[in-house]
């Protein structure tokens, strides 16, 4: 029996009625029937919305994330706008990784810079393992999230080592990660040195937020469609492993996603994720065959069609809601994040759409 951190006890996968646990989303993360397709968005915490950019205007990326009174704003403004069927924890991926010591900053129009770039063994161990006191604010907005957010459950989540390894070779984003697959080929071992060390350091970060209390967290490796399906399984299958395979007796479920990983679907869905998202490159129903009957899916409406006219918007959801019925469960989503342009009454217009047709009789489970 391990205990379930959104409250309720979970004994082979079920739970108590009530709560979090017993949710939309968190049931079709456990291919569980609900009573409808739970959707959220990812980036739904962000700059489609005119409340977001009103907190951000003065305060930096970074700071944001640092401040617990933040978090929680910024978390809540989707649900109560959207009516989402879940949460997820404002932050970013390189959050961990700064307070493991490695100086960056999120640089506005650019992303993450890296002051000092991974070149040697050396520069590996400037990345210390972190602890709870490290990362207190991130603990401190959970726990005030969860409290606010009652039954609707919160996503934690954290950034690969892949993704993460490659912000810190190129020294900031790269189209082509030229330096990142330069170390991996020309220096296996120094490469998995660094993955292995992220690894900890993701590990870690999810801990604090699972202990913290979110019901569920997703593993992004936003980059890994920049690589064949051999390689994928040779520099970084491995360690997404160790991440997922490490929250095994978390009691919450786990998603992996990464943008442009048709062709590294069924080796995703290996590295022990309850359930893997897709892109908008790849149907539901291909993608569950590549993933496999024991996962559920999660997306994958394009973000661009949100930019669409309304007709085109409906018959793209209705297109996904039937190709997602292949799988044994789904959670509506987008393909990627959330356009910075998009309006955001379309998203609520879509929440209540999902929500319209996929809507079951009580009588039918």
């Amino acid at each position: 029996m391990t205990t379930d951190t959104t409250g309720t006890v979970a004994r082979d996968g079920e739970s108590r009625p009530g709560g979090p646990a017993d949710s939309p989303f968190i049931r079709a993360c456990r291919r569980r029937p609900g009573p409808h397709t739970p959707v959220w968005f990812m980036r739904q915490a962000g700059r489609s919305l005119p409340e977001y950019r009103e907190i951000r205007a003065t305060v930096p990326m970074l700071e944001s994330c640092r401040r617990p009174d933040l978090v929680t704003e910024i978390t809540l403004q989707p649900v109560r706008r959207h009516g989402v069927d879940a949460a997820i924890l404002f932050s970013d991926i390189v959050v961990p990784v700064a307070a493991a010591g490695i100086d960056l900053d999120i640089v506005p129009g650019t992303g993450p810079v890296v002051a000092e770039p991974i070149r040697a063994a050396a520069d590996v161990q400037r990345i210390r393992q972190i602890t709870r006191d490290d990362v207190s604010y991130v603990d401190e907005a959970v726990r005030q999230l969860v409290a606010e957010l009652g039954d609707t459950p919160l996503i934690g989540f954290a950034g690969a080592p892949f993704t993460l390894a490659s912000y810190l070779v190129e020294g900031g984003p790269s189209r082509t990660h030229a330096k990142t697959k330069a170390l991996m080929y020309g220096d296996p071992e120094l490469w998995h040195a660094l993955c292995g060390r992220l690894a900890e350091v993701t590990l870690a970060f999810l801990r604090v937020q699972i202990d913290a209390g979110v019901s569920a967290v997703q593993l992004f490796d936003s980059w890994a469609g920049a690589l064949s399906e051999a390689d994928y399984r040779r520099f970084v299958l491995p360690h997404s492993t160790a991440v997922l395979s490490g929250l095994v007796d978390a009691g919450v479920p786990r998603i992996h996603f990464g943008v442009g990983t048709a062709e590294l679907l069924g080796a995703m869905g290996e590295a022990g994720a309850d359930v893997v998202g897709v892109d908008w490159r790849t149907p539901l129903d291909v993608a569950t065959g590549r993933i496999g009957p024991d996962k559920a899916v999660q997306g994958n409406l394009d973000p661009t069609v949100l930019l669409a006219p309304w007709s085109v918007v409906e018959a793209e959801v209705r297109r996904i809601l039937e190709q997602g019925k292949a799988a044994p469960g789904h959670v509506f989503n987008l393909g990627h994040g959330v356009l910075p342009e998009t309006d955001p009454e379309v998203l609520t217009r879509v929440v209540a759409l999902v929500h319209e047709l996929s809507s079951r009789r009580a009588d039918q489970g």
